[in-house]
């Protein structure tokens, strides 16, 4: 007989055996239990339903057209159109505030002071409040620099000064923070909370509007009754034409339809993504993300109170370094939805 037709044989008798023996002994004798023999899961698990986080708002599922939405002034050809799908997430109303950030930075002094070092926490999380100072030529921004982060009259303000690396590790801090009360709630982690896609922030910017050159739709940066609708540059240098010099508190001007704030002027906004002029037609058309750990620049998105409106549109791309902390620039969290993505849990 062929050698190779009895060693089949032979390993055929023996995993007969081998599962006879393990029936005998019980290991596949299932058959007797409340699941009748029949293929039921792992019974008794608990039940799952996310709840929105506190301070965050819903964004259903959808498709939209990425790219920009009006003529581009600057002719840079990085921002053609592209329809792409989002799935469901959540996203932070507003950008993080000032008071936000101070309870992110009084947990990690009292918890994690002799894990990280001092001089950590100081150059590396903390606020660089000094940015009110070193970015504008023949500027007095000394009182900026003084009392924007620390004094209570800026609580709700946006926090600025902080890098893309910070921005992150807030992110990181932030689902500990929940997930170590949950755990001891016994209830199921939520997950990460992290810095939004740019696919997902363009699409949460429009609210659902596909094509809009605005988050409030466009194509004017006036209301009917002449109040401007965010908080930015005006004409040539006319920044208290919006009703603030600098930076306005959060949410001092209307919502788009998924109930976002800010999402154009006041601060400009990190994302996840790695910037590239050609990332558009790289990507994935389904939850794109372009992600390049050897590329310094991050996308920012929204553009912030001393950009002229065009970085306002909701289809301006552009960037700053990861290690960059700027006046103009904070960020908001974003969390993946688990569950349909129609949004109809929502």
């Amino acid at each position: 007989m062929n050698k190779s037709i009895i060693l089949q044989k032979a390993v055929y008798f023996t995993m007969v055996t081998g599962f006879i023996f393990l029936q005998g002994c019980g290991l596949f004798n299932r058959g007797k239990g409340n699941d009748k023999g029949e293929l039921v899961g792992v019974q008794g698990r608990e039940d799952w339903g996310m709840t929105v986080p506190y301070g965050m708002v819903s964004i259903p599922g959808g498709t939209f057209h990425m790219g920009q939405a009006d003529e581009d002034v600057a002719a840079t050809q990085i921002n053609f159109n592209k329809q792409i799908t989002i799935g469901g997430f959540y996203m932070d109303d507003t950008e993080i505030t000032n008071n936000e950030y101070r309870q992110f930075m009084d947990a990690i002094i009292a918890d994690s002071m002799s894990l990280l070092g001092e001089d950590f926490v100081m150059t590396e999380l903390y606020p660089d409040t000094t940015v009110w100072t070193r970015e504008f030529t023949h500027h007095m921004g000394d009182p900026m620099q003084q009392y924007y982060y620390w004094h209570p009259a800026f609580d709700e303000y946006p926090v600025v000064g902080v890098d893309w690396e910070a921005a992150k590790y807030f992110a990181k801090w932030r689902t500990n923070y929940l997930n170590a009360y949950r755990a001891g709630q016994g209830l199921w982690p939520m997950p990460e909370f992290r810095l939004p896609s740019e696919a997902e922030w363009e699409y949460a910017a429009r609210g659902g509007r596909d094509m809009a050159k605005y988050p409030w739709g466009g194509p004017y940066i006036r209301n009917s009754k002449g109040c401007m609708l965010a908080n930015f540059k005006p004409g040539r240098g006319n920044y208290f034409d919006d009703g603030f010099a600098y930076t306005a508190p959060v949410a001092a001007y209307f919502a788009n339809d998924f109930g976002l704030y800010d999402m154009s002027g006041n601060v400009a906004e990190w994302c996840e993504d790695a910037y590239n002029p050609a990332s558009v037609p790289l990507v994935w058309d389904l939850n794109p993300t372009y992600y390049d750990v050897n590329e310094p620049r991050k996308v920012i998105r929204g553009g912030s109170w001393k950009d002229i409106a065009y970085f306002l549109e909701t289809g301006t791309r552009t960037f700053e370094f990861k290690d960059t902390a700027s006046s103009s620039v904070g960020f908001r969290c974003a969390m993946t939805y688990l569950g349909r993505s129609s949004g109809a849990e929502f």
